[in-house]
């Protein structure tokens, strides 16, 4: 079997709250305004931001976007756009985990919703996405999960069939869309969990 794993709150940190109340204090000040200020910045990661990790619009305009709708001021929803970068740290864990399967030789790949500029920070700023034998970026096929087109494309680039592939994603619409698609997929809480999923599925290297 092949590992695919998603980036966003499986390999890297994704706190979105925590992220705006560094960089909207004024408006995120507490959990309940942040939890307000991610459904109207993010939107489920439809609508403004969707389009963002297609790959369709550039920064600049999403912020303008984002505050015609919010009411916010551009150059705070810029702020915003500007902190993803550095929320998204690596989770030593998951990182440990990639890194045991790349020595037991399972082939890794990835596929992750993300905006181009992230993306290109991302593979300039971790040594061990070289693990990966390859991966998809949303922003930079102009695809995202949960489309069946992505999961169709993904198989394609990896030179995989789906049911080889076993999916590692924290965001149970996208768990569905593979399992859709024809690929094994697990729910990602944390990677001791998926290990233990792995495991129990047969798909762990040493299975057997």
């Amino acid at each position: 079997m092949r590992v695919v794993f998603d980036f966003g709150g499986v390999l890297f940190q994704w706190r979105p709250a925590d992220l705006l109340k560094r960089a909207l204090p004024r408006h995120a000040a507490d959990d309940e305004q942040a939890a307000h200020w991610v459904q109207q910045i993010f939107q489920g990661y439809g609508g403004d931001w969707g389009e963002f990790d297609r790959g369709v619009v550039e920064p600049p305009a999403l912020s303008e976007q984002i505050a015609r709708r919010t009411g916010l001021q551009a150059a705070d929803v810029m702020a915003v756009i500007d902190a993803v970068a550095d929320e998204l740290q690596p989770i030593a864990a998951s990182v440990n985990l990639l890194e045991r399967l790349h020595a037991a030789g399972t082939p890794l790949h990835y596929l992750s919703n993300m905006p181009i500029p992230y993306a290109d920070h991302l593979d300039r700023s971790h040594a061990f996405l070289g693990r990966f034998t390859s991966g998809v970026y949303s922003g930079r096929v102009q695809l995202v999960k949960p489309d069946p087109a992505i999961f169709e494309h993904a198989a394609t680039h990896f030179g995989a069939r789906p049911d080889e592939l076993v999916f590692l994603d924290d965001h149970p619409p996208n768990v569905a869309a593979a399992r859709a698609a024809g690929w094994q997929a697990l729910q990602f809480s944390n990677a001791a969990q998926a290990e233990r999923d792995l495991r129990a599925a047969g798909w762990w290297p040493d299975a057997g």
